[in-house]
This record gives structure tokens, sequence and C-alpha cells, in this order.
């Protein structure tokens, strides 16, 4: 990181030239060292695209009771556990096991291979849980990362999992997704009903409650509302559900047909829907009341699945109007459209990637689904899953780097993840009935 505070000269200048002339500057540099980084700021240590990239090796010993230093207790490995699971959710990440070091503070860190450690502390105060984090660096002695936090106890989890993404930032230049969330269909209560879930599988809870059937959830940029389609009034009917209480709905498209697979502009103030009110099923634009603002797709075979460019200039969207289901790509200005999928005759569900580089997609390979990426412009497509069984539904994390998508394989169908380069593919939740749809959250705000 640059340093901006001010250089002496030489030996002659003097300590009340200094002082008289640079005690603002010298107060601005010290609010800099105590401010919150930004990305610009951030130290990047890692290029974790290089091909010959390794994963890094941190240490993440038991938080330490500061009422109680020389004791280990349930709370403290417990946030430790957590904080050591979204660091390696990333992918890039290798957490050094406790019990290596039976997870002590004080430690030969170097011969265990640690290239950093998090060292943490808490307090119980009338007014809550004081958390102190750091992020270390073995190799040069320095606390690269210091935060305090102090939360409500039924929220400690969110300052750990800030932290994380604060740390991910450190280490690579872009903030972790550790606070993101995943919406998703499940048929855990007997109906197809929207669920959603904390990344790394925390505070599973049920979003509708229409016992019938609910479809396509997807997240507003600003993380504030979740739109789906709802078939409980006789109608694939369009709602949105506001995030904060899970509790406030409204209906904002109920036009005869279909009302469905909404996809909100990257600035928020439109979405794009699918309705057949003209019998054939076309791409409108509305805004988040309901009221039609334009007709993208006019009876041009079935046109559905709409996702944005995340410069808000373009749509991916699926049609049939070649005789197979494929991925087209429309530029909103003009209605001009290109189609760019050739390989295979089902390819549907594009997602945009959120840094504009890719579309991925599901296409039908020798008798499965499986999940592909291609280029904005086409060219050959990249196939990103290899297991057997059908994989469906892709959707970018918000730093681009993973994806979710849901497996179908020996009559199990559950959430999964993956990374970009096609590495690491999980599962994500441990639910009963099937899981669907999935779709990953934008950031949620600092």
């Amino acid at each position: 990181m640059k340093n901006n505070c001010p250089q002496t000269t030489g030996p002659r200048t003097s300590l009340r030239a200094i002082v008289g002339g640079t005690l603002a500057m010298i107060l601005f540099c010290l609010s800099l060292l105590l401010s919150s980084p930004s990305t610009a700021e951030a130290i990047v240590y890692l290029d974790i695209t290089s091909a010959n990239f390794r994963k890094v090796n941190i240490a993440v010993p038991y938080f330490v009771d500061k009422k109680q230093p020389g004791t280990i207790n349930d709370g403290g490995k417990k946030m430790a556990d957590l904080l050591g699971r979204a660091l390696a959710f990333h992918g890039f990440i290798d957490i050094i096991n406790p019990s290596a070091y039976g997870g002590s503070q004080t430690w030969d860190w170097p011969a265990l291979g640690a290239e950093f450690t998090v060292l943490g502390q808490y307090e119980m105060t009338a007014n809550g849980l004081v958390l102190e984090l750091r992020l270390n660096e073995i190799q040069s002695g320095h606390m690269i990362l210091g935060r305090r936090y102090q939360t409500p106890v039924s929220q400690h989890q969110e300052s750990i999992k800030k932290f994380c993404d604060e740390v991910i930032l450190q280490l690579t230049g872009e903030r972790g997704v550790s606070q993101s969330q995943i919406a998703f269909v499940s048929t855990a209560t007997g109906h197809k009903e929207i669920w959603l879930a904390d990344v790394l599988g925390d505070n599973i809870r049920q979003v509708t409650q229409h016992e019938y059937l609910a479809v396509a959830p997807k997240f507003s940029p600003d993380n504030k509302w979740l739109a789906y389609t709802s078939y409980h009034r006789n109608n694939p009917n369009l709602y949105i559900t506001a995030l904060s209480s899970l509790k406030t709905t409204r209906a904002i498209s109920r036009q005869k047909g279909l009302n469905m697979a909404p996809a909100w502009s990257p600035d928020g103030s439109v979405i794009a829907v699918t309705l057949s009110k003209s019998s054939n099923p076309d791409i409108y634009l509305i805004d988040i009341n309901g009221n039609e603002l334009r007709r993208l797709t006019n009876g041009e075979g079935v046109n559905v699945s709409p996702t944005w460019s995340p410069d808000g200039k373009r749509l991916a969207f699926v049609s049939d109007r070649s005789g197979t289901p494929q991925i087209y790509v429309m530029d909103v200005a003009t209605k001009s459209v290109q189609r760019i999928t050739y390989l295979g005759n089902e390819n549907s569900t594009p997602s945009w990637s959120p840094k504009g580089d890719w579309i991925a997609y599901t296409g039908r390979v020798n008798g499965n689904t499986q999940i592909l990426l291609i280029k904005p412009e086409g060219g050959t497509p990249v196939q990103l899953t290899q297991t057997a069984g059908d994989h469906e539904s892709p959707s970018w994390s918000p730093d681009g780097r993973q994806l979710v998508f849901s497996r179908k394989r020996n009559n199990k169908q559950e959430i999964c993840a993956i990374f970009k380069n096609g590495m690491g593919l999980r599962p994500l939740f441990n639910l009963t009935g099937a899981q669907s749809n999935p779709q990953w959250s934008p950031r949620q705000d600092l």
C-alpha cells in the first residue's frame, strides 16, 4: 500500500517546521490508517487466477474469552470454526486443523506451514458481545487487518462473516461472499416453496407458505426484495417479498397466463419477465409495480429465462425459434438478436456472470444435463460439470468465482456449488425433499 504521509527532507529540517507545517497531514494519514480499507487500498497478496496458484494455509485458533484467558470454552471454539468455514468456502484457503496445535493462539506457526493466523478475543458486556479479530502475516510478523465489533449476541455470526469478507479483500483485492445468501425451491414441506439459506448452510428458513407451487426466485440488486412466481391463485403470478422481514409480500403481475422468470435489471428499475397474455410467451419489461414498459420479443417462438448483462445493455434468454431451445443475446436498445449456442439441441437457463465475461447455462450432453460456460459473443462452450446425473439452473456468486446449481442423481436432488475452473464441486445444504432452481444473492451492504 502506498504511503502518502509526508517525509522529512533532511537533517536541517527543524522539529518546529515539521510540527507547524504538516500537523494536518499527519492527522490525515492517521485517519487513513484507522479507517476501513476500500478495495483500492487493499493489500493484494494473491493472484488466485494464476495457473500455478496453490492454496494458502491459515490457522484460526480458538477465540479467547478475555475474562477467562486460560480457559478454552465451547463459544470460542464455535466462533473460530465459523470463521474457518467461511474462509475455506472461498476455495483458495486451507484451514490448519486446530487439533494440530490444540487450538492455542501461541505456537510455532512456521513449523505448521501457516502463512497467516487469525486471532480472536471476545468479551461479554452489558451491551452485548465485543469481538476483537486480527489477521497476522507470519513471514513479516505484521498485523495486516484488525477489527473490533460490538454486536448483540444473536448477531455475532454476521460480524464474523463480515470480518471473513474483509480478510478475502485484503488477500485478493475483492471482498468475499460469506455474507451472501442463496434462494432456492424445496419440497421439504411436501409442496414446492421458496427457501433461503446463508451460503454456509446456516439459518435455513422458509420464505413462501402458499402450500402450492412457487418457483424462480430472484434477488433485487439492492438485496431488499425477492421476486418469484407462485401458482397458488390458480395462475402463475409474479410476487415480491421484502427480505428484511419475509412478511411483506405483494403481487406485481397477475395477467392471464404466464408471469414467469423475473430478472431484475442491474439498477433495479425494471424487471424482465415472460408474459403470455397474447397467447405466445414473450419477454416484456415491467416496473416494480407491474406496469408494462416495453415488449422485447414478439411471437418468434417461446421466449423465456431472461438474464441481464452487468451493464444493463443486453439480455440473454432462451428461445425455440430455431426449432430447439437455444441461448440468444439481445441488444435491449435496438432489439437486435444473436444466437450464441449451436452445440446440442437443448440449451436453457442462462446466467450472466457479474463480471460480464461468461454466460453459464444448462445444456444436454450425452443424455444428461450439464453446466456449461460460453462467451457472450458465442464460440466454443466449456463444460463445467462432469459428474453423473442432471445439473441445472446455474447462478453466479457475487464475485464471479463460483456457481451454484441443482444436481439430481440417485433419486436425490440437491443444491451444489462449483468453482469457475470446474474444481470443488460439493453439496451445500442438508435438507429433506428435493431442492432446485437456486439463485445466489448480491453481496450484503456493509
